[in-house]
């Protein structure tokens, strides 16, 4: 394999991995953003869910980061750009949590907002997932 049929193998797995992902997820969150506000306050209110979820998405990043450093397709620049968006998200909660629920709690007063953002998440799953699983790979 040279390195750009290596490069696009390693894309289209990232995708068929993190697009199914991306697209439930974000869907559900935004079919479900009412119910958010209650969910959001035990969050917070425990410190150790931050620390967890943060370490999680700090992980989950720098593998995507350490295994993912390709820029020349839409799909790969989306996918190394969700290894960085991930550890650093994954870093804020561990380092500075506060700002993440203080920045979501006051989203809650624009659901119109959450269900548009996270619609917009859900989109770039459903595109990734047709990447991974549908899309013919390039000669």
């Amino acid at each position: 394999m040279g390195i750009t049929s290596e490069a696009q193998a390693r894309t289209r797995a990232f995708a068929r991995v993190l697009g199914p992902f991306f697209f439930i997820v974000p869907a559900t969150i935004a079919v479900r953003a009412p119910e958010l506000k209650e969910m959001l306050a035990d969050f917070a209110e425990h410190p150790i869910w931050p620390w967890m979820l943060g370490a999680l998405l700090l992980l989950w990043g720098l593998i995507i980061i350490g295994f993912h450093q390709h820029w020349r397709s839409p799909s790969a620049i989306a996918i190394s750009l969700l290894g960085w968006f991930l550890a650093l998200r994954g870093l804020t909660l561990l380092a500075m949590p506060q700002l993440i629920t203080q920045g979501a709690t006051a989203s809650m007063d624009a659901i119109a907002l959450v269900r548009l953002g996270f619609g917009a998440f859900s989109l770039l799953g459903l595109w990734l997932t047709y990447v991974g699983w549908i899309a013919k790979p390039n000669s």
